[in-house]
């Protein structure tokens, strides 16, 4: 599967998530990048987004596609990196361990109806993980969603370091990613 097509032409990604990447995130950057994405969004029929709202994934795929296209490589890196400080997300745990394996509930809240894929995280070692991307959404967001969460659970002294360790790649038209997380 390609990356910026979904699995299933039902899944829905919620409003809520929608307006806190173009507002919030996307704000950080410059209201130039708001704008671009505010005008991605309409040209897919998106033109006022409602937090209450749920919209077809492939509608916000599309729109996120052009976003990446047309603004600077870093921003999906950046916009994933931001998530866990921007959206809701289920926070009642205290380690980087757990704070990986919050990716797929909060995933899973945010998505729904139909095949919406996953993210799996495995512990295998104290200060060690591999989580398996399977969803799709591009690698480098992914890549900066994992590092947020991970930066955000480990102790200020740590280094968090993300490799692709997996034989497999959505850039390659491949269906998961799998990253190695230290910490």
């Amino acid at each position: 599967m390609a990356t910026y097509e979904a699995f299933d032409q039902g899944v829905e990604v919620n409003g809520q998530t929608v307006l806190t990447i173009v507002e919030t995130a996307m704000g950080r950057f410059s209201e130039k990048y708001q704008e671009r994405a505010l005008q991605a969004l309409a040209a897919e029929g998106i033109t006022d987004p409602d937090p209450e709202e749920w919209y077809p994934q492939q509608t916000w795929l599309n729109a996120f596609e052009t976003i990446a296209e047309e603004l600077q490589p870093h921003v999906l890196d950046r916009l994933g990196e931001q998530l866990p400080e921007v959206a809701e997300w289920p926070n009642d745990f205290d380690t980087v361990a757990q704070g990986l394996q919050s990716i797929d509930e909060a995933y899973q809240q945010n998505h729904r109806g139909g095949e919406i894929g996953y993210y799996e995280f495995e512990q295998i070692d104290d200060q060690t993980g591999e989580i398996t991307c399977y969803n799709p959404y591009p690698c480098p967001f992914d890549r900066g969603l994992i590092r947020g969460v991970a930066r955000q659970y480990a102790s200020v002294d740590a280094f968090v370091f993300i490799e692709e360790t997996g034989n497999t790649c959505r850039r390659e038209g491949d269906d998961t990613c799998v990253y190695t997380v230290y910490w």
